[in-house]
């Protein structure tokens, strides 16, 4: 791992390895050998009248070898790919040299029968992806949204100054600021999550045109629906050239996008709560915040959080801008760029960890909401001038004017002897001394 030139793989290899069952060269391999079983089965089943000859038995081998699967298969096939230079062809080879084995020779010529390398390929990729993603990533976005709905949850009687443009603004609540990124954030997994995970499989340019000249009696389009449908529990993608269209897939990585953009956004707000003094960290023992400066406990998962986000952003933009641009029926760029599909994954577990260790670390300092309170009386100006507005009393936007904007510092005092002055009926004066800095929060 110290040699790794991805840190994904080298030094945050901890929280990535788990990935590597569905994004690897390994995990590729393994998904186009399940792709590759599966079809000759649904083959079996449909039946061609070449294998109506083949026992249950011997497919319930076949389903052995991909739920067996491992490291020393797939070598062999990386083996065979050294002579043949191309992938699935030697995917092919070695399930036909696996069939032999099974005394299914017979039957080996039908082994990625009338297929082209993209319909194992555009169905191999999408089938890990969602694996991957239903496994590993959606469990750790999820966990994110507990844990921010439990603190806003905690936070939510919480008086905070707010501040807009970097000024103080009306007052609001800690719980409730929280409680906008979970509403984000579940509002853009809902949508993502609704994009359909597609797969092409039509043979060499999405005719059937080998199936059908074989076999022109089959309805191979019907077959091949049932097929991604209920073998591999995608949809399968109508008309299409030699490949996917990735439509579906960009927009799967433009919502993932939005997503991390929500979550840079919940990292940059909670890191300049951090600087604000609003929040403290709990100190872990051991761990050092400077090599200069002993006394720093720095926002590192956050600042973490914010970079692998970017990493990954910056990837999917490409992968989502590229993937659906392919010249005329296929060109190869495609191949070299799917490869990397686990690259942003990878950099988004990295931070949603990053920001699940942060929030865990986070004490609120309820003093310093309550002393940035009691310092900016002055935002209190809005909720005066609206009751005087309900009251008839002329132009009072432009008196709480004059009293605050601007001013170094207006306290208590200044809005009492302010309020002393208006020409209103006493219980008038009451309602608004009544105002503070930590009631005026509204409702949400």
């Amino acid at each position: 791992m110290l040699k790794a030139i991805s840190p994904i793989d080298g030094r945050y290899a901890s929280k990535t390895m788990l990935l590597q069952d569905y994004f690897s060269e390994y995990a590729l391999i393994k998904y186009r050998v399940f792709v590759e079983v599966q079809y000759f089965i649904a083959l079996c089943k449909h039946p061609l009248p070449q294998l109506e000859g083949i026992q249950e038995a011997q497919l319930d081998e076949l389903l052995r070898l991909t739920n067996q699967f491992n490291e020393s298969h797939a070598q062999q096939i990386k083996e065979i790919e050294r002579v043949t230079n191309h992938d699935v062809k030697a995917v092919e080879y070695f399930l036909k040299d696996q069939f032999d084995q099974l005394g299914l020779s017979d039957y080996r010529e039908f082994v990625h029968f009338g297929l082209t390398s993209q319909d194992i390929n555009n169905t191999a990729i999408p089938l890990s992806l969602k694996h991957g993603l239903d496994h590993i990533w959606w469990p750790e976005f999820n966990a994110v949204i507990r844990q921010l709905d439990q603190l806003a949850s905690e936070w939510a009687n919480i008086p905070m100054l707010a501040r807009t443009h970097g000024q103080p603004a009306s007052p609001t609540l800690l719980g409730k600021e929280i409680a906008v990124f979970t509403e984000r954030l579940k509002v853009q997994g809902e949508q993502m999550e609704s994009i359909t995970m597609k797969a092409k499989f039509g043979g060499a340019t999405g005719n059937f045109n080998a199936h059908v000249v074989a076999y022109p009696s089959i309805d191979w389009e019907q077959f091949g629906q049932h097929f991604v449908a209920n073998y591999l529990s995608m949809e399968r993608s109508h008309p299409t050239t030699q490949i996917e269209h990735y439509d579906n897939l960009a927009a799967l990585f433009q919502g993932m996008k939005r997503i991390h953009t929500i979550l840079i956004d919940l990292a940059r707000d909670i890191w300049t709560y951090i600087s604000m003094d609003y929040f403290k960290q709990k100190v872990v023992k051991g761990e050092v915040g400077s090599s200069a400066m002993p006394h720093k406990v720095n926002p590192i998962d956050f600042e973490n959080a914010e970079g692998n986000l970017g990493m990954a952003n910056a990837i999917l933009t490409h992968l989502a801008d590229k993937l659906p641009v392919s010249r005329l029926q296929r060109d190869l760029t495609d191949s070299t760029v799917l490869r990397n599909v686990g690259v942003p994954i990878g950099h988004s577990l990295i931070a949603l960890k990053s920001i699940q260790k942060g929030l865990n670390k986070l004490l609120l300092n309820e003093a310093k909401l309550e002393s940035d309170l009691e310092a900016n009386w002055m935002v209190v100006a809005e909720a005066i001038q609206n009751i005087l507005r309900r009251e008839g009393y002329p132009n009072p936007y432009e008196a709480l004017k004059a009293l605050t904007r601007g001013k170094a510092s207006v306290g208590q005092a200044d809005i009492h002897t302010f309020i002393e002055r208006l020409e209103v009926r006493d219980d008038i004066k009451q309602e608004l001394k009544a105002i503070t800095p930590h009631n005026y929060i509204g409702k949400w």
